[in-house]
């Protein structure tokens, strides 16, 4: 066992009601909102601290939690002869508190009674919501060269997006010096920092929380129960108030980091996937994304033209055309059918030819995308059953909206998990 699993423990945060990710949200926690055809957000932090040899995880979470538990009671099982595990802890009223999480912070306060049956000297705090590759070993033995309170990992970022993150400056020694929550324009040119030479000429001067923490187990008892008893945040309330009180650490990582906070993100960072060099590479064996196995049988694929299309197993594909699109397990797309610029998440099941032909008797759609259809910048939730000739075109001329069967959310229509729609529907 190495060193890095014998001494760390990660505590994943669910976070919130997921409200910015709505409709995707509306039945599932953020953690479980499928991403790349296959993956779950939580598996993103989960294989990250696999791969960094971290196998000891507790998932915070509070809200819709049924599919998220199921996931992960069913994907993460680790040998008998192993101290691996991944847990959900979720919110829970006890005598000391009958109330919700309130926050990073008092999630992680509220969970210590579960998290101290375990050994360990260090704890790393991830966020469930975030699609990026790390070795976290790195961080730590900076931390522990550093004889660090707490490590920081931060993302050199630019002045367009430095307003909606936190921002830190850092000595010689990378220790953090002042931070600033989500800075104004006029201020910025205070709060530059030396990113190194690569990250300067591609315009990225400012150093960016990632939300990802190191702490000593002492260190992070202390500020909870003692000296932050009240607070609920770590970005707004523990670690400003630490940075002028503790020995608190930058770690800056260079590459490619993006928060799922909103529908757009959430679209912009699945169809990077389909770019001919992505900037989160799936296929690094060194860097395997984990998940679910499923026995499921190859795609078939029959007429159809691909472009920077990517799609999952179990897949059956009739279509005309589909270009850069993600399509995900178990998807069915009738011939005819041209989808451009969109996510298409699949199905949890296969319909028989007898429910087929019941579906097609009672003029229902069956499970899946029908024939003639053009749907364009759009994102399709599980088990939707999209009829014959139906229209889906996305963009900047369409209004946010929240329709019963489909959501607009800066020109991304979200078709609603287990929406109907019928032959000849249009959108936009």
């Amino acid at each position: 066992m190495s060193t890095i699993s014998k001494s760390v423990l990660a505590v994943i945060l669910g976070g919130g009601a997921g409200t910015r990710l709505f409709p995707l949200t509306a039945s599932r926690s953020k953690p479980a909102v499928p991403i790349a055809g296959k993956y779950r957000l939580v598996d993103i932090p989960i294989s990250n601290c696999i791969n960094s040899d971290i196998n000891r995880m507790f998932v915070l979470t509070q809200f819709n939690s049924a599919s998220l538990n199921k996931h992960i009671k069913n994907t993460y099982l680790f040998s008998a002869f192993s101290t691996g595990f991944v847990d959900i802890l979720a919110a829970e009223q006890t005598p000391e508190n009958s109330g919700w999480f309130q926050g990073t912070a008092d999630a992680v306060r509220q969970s210590l009674r579960h998290i101290s049956n375990h050994d360990f000297e260090y704890v790393l705090i991830l966020s469930g919501d975030q699609l990026y590759q790390m070795d976290f070993t790195a961080m730590f033995k900076a931390h522990k060269a550093s004889e660090a309170d707490i490590s920081i990992a931060t993302i050199p970022v630019a002045e367009r997006e430095a307003t909606e993150f936190g921002i830190m400056k850092t000595d010689a020694k990378n220790f953090i010096t002042s931070f600033i929550e989500k800075p104004k324009k006029d201020v910025l040119a205070d709060w530059v920092s030396d990113t190194g030479a690569e990250m300067q000429q591609a315009g990225r001067h400012y150093q960016a929380s990632m939300g990802i923490y190191i702490f000593s187990k002492k260190m992070l008892y202390h500020l909870l129960n003692e000296v932050h008893p009240q607070a609920t945040d770590f970005g707004k309330e523990i670690i400003p108030d630490s940075i002028a009180n503790y020995k608190v650490v930058s770690f800056q990582y260079d590459g490619y980091w993006t928060d799922i906070g909103n529908i757009y993100s959430f679209y912009e960072a699945n169809l990077a996937l389909t770019q001919d060099i992505p900037p989160f590479n799936l296929f690094d064996h060194t860097k395997i994304v984990y998940s679910r196995s499923r026995m499921l049988p190859p795609a078939k694929i029959s007429g159809t033209t691909l472009e920077k299309t990517l799609i999952a197993e179990g897949s059956i594909i009739n279509a005309s055309r589909l270009e850069q699109c993600l399509v995900g397990i178990r998807s069915r797309i009738g011939a005819g059918t041209t989808i451009v610029n969109s996510y298409v998440m699949g199905n949890d099941g296969y319909e028989t030819i007898e429910e087929m032909t019941s579906d097609d008797f009672k003029g229902i759609p069956r499970m899946g995308i029908g024939e003639r259809c053009f749907i364009k910048n759009a994102i399709i939730d599980k088990n939707c059953r999209i009829g014959n000739a139906v229209q889906i075109n996305g963009g900047d001329h369409l209004a946010n909206t929240d329709h019963p069967l489909y959501a607009v959310k800066d020109g991304i229509v979200v078709v609603k998990k287990m929406a109907i729609l019928p032959d000849g529907f249009v959108i936009g």
